[in-house]
């Protein structure tokens, strides 16, 4: 097992040698940096794997990492052997390539990687994230699944997965983020997004903001892909929500089925957001089924209820209540605050709070501010990451109660004392302060005397 998890660190240690855009400061989205032909090149040296199982590919950027596991999900439910690539990772590296949910082995990881290098030492400027799509793709095909959902890593046009001949495309909510790479307006956000729209596949489109909209229509007639949007195809209510899930019934809208009867379902993911995620998988689903690949309804409800996506809104323990959330860009810290108010009403809140430093933290905490209490500011370990005395400075203008702890661990038992009897704490800001919560969460209960 040692020499297993040795070989793993040096696989890790091999992948991180390449340039990392996650772990890059300043990112240039540029042809010679985001360049498709060097993938194209690595995955026909590999045997072109990408091209030997039928593919879902989701890009956006707020629920797409959702949308995706509600998709296979679904489709391992209906009795498909299914690959789910997403990115990052929560806490293992390996979460990034699943069959049927399961990660990879650390081993089987290093038996991929191994068959990586030697094409790879041929290939000039290659990314960590070049190696690891390749990498999934290889597993994928090896493994024989009956289909894959690949989640875009970042933008979509130039994006290493954007070499996939996909069954549907699917495009999920569009805001600003990324902007030093993707373009400082919606419009240009959705020109790259809408780059992964092939000639003649269709496109399922998420509610967008008008402007979002038009560009990816544009994009989708100039392809002649047939493109649908939910809220003209669907339209999703919420019956019933509470801390151990939601109920929600989706109906053709009028105008595409004059036999508009709902369907009813169950989700364990928390916010109405993750509804509209659920609504985008449903309709991506049903035009899948169109391709060829069968799904039944009941596929769909069993599909829904049984889908486990942590780190969104995730529930670490219920008295008092600790909550973990990914939220890392204004529009996904405007959902979290929505969301607060929908479960947690009246409920004194404290916040545990550290972000990425390319992020807008002034929008994110002033969308916040008004359901919290009091702000703990932190960061994680990772190179980007927001100085904390700098963000206890920005939270200053609020008019809460702010400390600073930068060790995250520490910051952790520190809110988790000064939370109210029946207080909650909610953790957020990036996926490394979620992840890193977590794991020290799980790790350290007992001696936190938290259970």
């Amino acid at each position: 097992m040692e020499n297993v998890e040795a070989a793993y660190q040096s696989t890790l240690d091999y992948l991180y040698s390449f340039v990392d855009y996650s772990l890059t400061r300043s990112l240039r989205y540029s042809p010679e940096k985001f360049d498709l032909g060097r993938m194209a090149v690595l995955a026909a040296a590999l045997g072109s794997p990408h091209r030997q199982y039928p593919v879902v590919h989701v890009a956006g950027t707020k629920g797409k990492g959702s949308t995706s596991a509600m998709i296979a999900s679904v489709l391992q439910t209906a009795g498909y052997k299914v690959g789910l690539y997403t990115s990052p990772h929560l806490v293992d590296y390996t979460e990034r390539i699943q069959v049927n949910r399961q990660p990879v082995s650390h081993e089987r990881l290093v038996e991929l990687v191994e068959r990586l290098k030697p094409e790879v030492a041929k290939i000039e400027q290659l990314t960590t994230f070049e190696l690891t799509t390749a990498a999934a793709f290889l597993c994928f095909a090896e493994e024989k699944v009956d289909i894959a959902v690949i989640e875009v890593g970042l933008g979509g046009r130039l994006d290493a997965t954007n070499i996939v001949d996909p069954r549907v495309s699917v495009i999920t909510s569009l805001s600003m983020d990324h902007m030093n790479v993707l373009g400082d307006t919606l419009e240009k956000i959705a020109a790259e997004k809408g780059g992964i729209i092939k000639p003649g596949r269709p496109v399922v489109v998420a509610h967008q903001k008008p402007e979002a909209a038009e560009v990816l229509k544009k994009i989708a007639k100039e392809r002649h892909s047939p493109i649908i949007f939910t809220d003209d195809a669907y339209f999703a209510s919420l019956t019933q929500h509470s801390l151990a899930g939601q109920e929600f019934a989706i109906r053709p809208a009028a105008k595409t089925n004059g036999n508009s009867r709902a369907s009813s379902f169950s989700l364990p993911l928390l916010g109405a957001h993750q509804v509209q995620n659920a609504l985008t998988a449903y309709a991506a689903l049903k035009v899948l089924h169109m391709t060829g690949i069968k799904i039944s309804s009941a596929s769909i409800y069993q599909g829904f209820a049984a889908v486990s996506w942590p780190g969104r809104f995730e529930i670490l323990q219920n008295d008092p209540l600790v909550v973990i959330d990914s939220a890392h860009n204004l529009d996904s810290a405007e959902k979290l605050a929505q969301t607060i108010r929908d479960y947690l009403p009246g409920q004194s809140v404290g916040l545990v709070f550290g972000a990425s430093e390319d992020k807008d933290v002034t929008g994110m905490l002033g969308a916040l501010s008004p359901v919290i209490e009091s702000i703990m500011v932190t960061q994680s370990v990772h190179p980007r990451s927001y100085d904390a005395v700098q963000l206890g400075e920005a939270a200053q203008k609020f008019g809460l109660p702010v400390a600073v702890n930068p060790q995250l661990e520490s910051a952790l038992e520190q809110a988790y004392a000064n939370l109210k009897p029946d207080g909650a704490l909610v953790i957020t800001g990036s996926i490394f302060i979620a992840a890193g919560a977590r794991q020290y969460w799980f790790e350290k209960k007992t001696s936190l005397k938290l259970a």
